[in-house]
């Protein structure tokens, strides 16, 4: 936002206030996204050369919030020790390590997205632990996928590799698995994570995508993605959550926008019925099963890489509905509050961490067009938690294997850093929207107004 002086107030702030030398089990995860993530791409912002959100540099700084990181980050590493599979504890104490009697199950969330923090840690301070044992986390998920479906399951457990229930999908416990796959393979450039990332794409579209095989043409229901039995694709629930309305957003980064297209009507339309999005909506009742809303922004998200990939005014439409009824139904005296209930629209006292970091900042840029991150998006890579990382180089070079290679093989691993560059830049997977289509509803009338009768809002 340009706030030179509020931001090196808040880095002030951390710097003389956080430590963590506490006795505190956290997450393993949600402190990785949420915290250690956030001072890594703050250290990032800050140490840029070019500055170009104005002066954030706080004077006489010196690696501090990187230093933070470190040290969180090296206190969550007992988590990852003497398990079998290579898989993580779930949680960790900040001051002692693993608790007396620890969980042996993990979602695989929590185990698959930590890539994108952990290498860029290990990146900065020149020490792969960090991202070596994020890598192996993610590998060992790979190699217990389903040898039928290619799917993954929701919850794993660490000692054994078994999934712990039947079912694969999107939603909570899976979603920033299949998001970090692909986005791991932007920053760091390791072909790997692109192969299995296509291969998990490919998997999810056999199994999970029910309905008509187009979004814009042809007969049937209308295109969702669901849950199913992990073994056979058969569907497992009735039911979707909140936050599989982030896989629009992964489909525009991999450029699948026609897709992308009709997995977010299927959330607004939800969010039009209610002003707010159910943690649990079921397709087959049109109700909620889960009534609560805690400001969660992966609407918001894949609202705002649509409008970004195709710049269809609908977009600003949409984000102008979330941003009213936010003001109208969420805004408390000091912050604004979860929705203990969508329907009535009571209020809980409480404010979540992302409401900040992923909601307000998405609906910001969302109107913003001129921002230095609008202008240059090329440049620059959210992780699941909304923290802004710079797509450079660099990054695809660890230094611990840059360091004694030979000039000749430093110059065949620029050439193929190049090639990957290219790649990634050239959107040779990018299904285009046609100029034509820009000022035209994303979804054609018939099939909004049928999406609309599916969810409920014609009753």
């Amino acid at each position: 936002m340009g706030n030179a002086s509020e931001f090196k107030h808040a880095v002030q702030l951390v710097l003389d206030n956080v430590s963590f030398e506490r006795n505190t089990t956290v997450q393993v995860f949600e402190a990785t996204i949420r915290v250690l993530g956030a001072l890594l791409s703050a250290h990032l912002i800050i140490t840029d050369p070019l500055q170009p959100f104005g002066d954030l540099q706080p004077d006489g700084y010196e690696n501090d919030l990187l230093e933070l990181a470190h040290d969180l980050g090296t206190r969550l590493l007992p988590a990852f020790e003497n398990t079998p599979t290579g898989l993580p504890y779930p949680r960790v104490n900040l001051k002692h390590g693993l608790p007396s009697n620890p969980r042996n199950d993990t979602c695989t969330a929590g185990a698959g997205s930590l890539l994108l923090e952990f290498g860029m840690l290990s990146r900065l301070v020149g020490d792969p632990t960090y991202e070596s044992i994020a890598r192996r986390a993610v590998k060992a998920l790979w190699r217990y996928r389903h040898a039928s479906t290619g799917l993954v399951g929701n919850t794993i457990n660490i000692q054994t590799g078994e999934w712990m229930g039947p079912w694969a999908g999107l939603g909570a416990g899976s979603d920033s698995f299949y998001e970090y796959l692909f986005k791991g393979y932007i920053m760091y450039g390791d072909p790997e994570d692109l192969k299995m990332f296509r291969e998990i794409y490919t998997s999810v579209k056999e199994n999970l995508r029910k309905g008509r095989d187009r979004c814009n043409s042809g007969q049937g229901n209308p295109p969702m993605y669901v849950n199913v039995n992990i073994g056979d694709g058969s569907l497992a629930s009735t039911w979707v959550d909140s936050l599989q309305a982030f896989w629009a957003g992964l489909q525009v980064l991999n450029g699948d926008i026609e897709e992308a297209i009709c997995h977010h009507a299927v959330y607004y339309a939800i969010w039009r019925r209610y002003g707010a999005l159910p943690e649990r909506f079921n397709w087959h009742l049109k109700a909620p099963d889960v009534r609560f809303y805690p400001l969660r922004p992966e609407l918001v998200e894949s609202t705002y890489l649509l409008y970004q990939a195709t710049k269809n005014p609908f977009y600003l439409h949409v984000g102008t509905d979330i941003l009213k009824s936010l003001e109208q139904h969420a805004k408390a005296k000091c912050g604004y509050a979860t929705l203990h209930c969508v329907i009535n629209k009571t209020q809980e006292d409480r404010m979540e961490s992302f409401f900040l970091s992923e909601t307000c900042k998405y609906l910001y840029l969302l109107f913003d067009k001129d921002n230095h991150v609008n202008q240059h998006a090329r440049r620059y890579l959210f992780t699941t938690e909304g923290h802004l990382l710079r797509v450079d180089k660099t990054f695809r070079r660890s230094p611990w294997e840059w360091e004694g290679l030979s000039q000749p093989k430093r110059s065949k691993v620029e050439e193929q850093l190049s090639v990957v560059d290219a790649l990634s830049m050239n959107g040779t997977n990018c299904h285009k929207i046609p100029i034509e289509r820009r000022y035209l509803l994303p979804l054609q009338s018939q099939y909004q107004h049928q999406l609309d009768s599916f969810m409920g809002l014609n009753t």
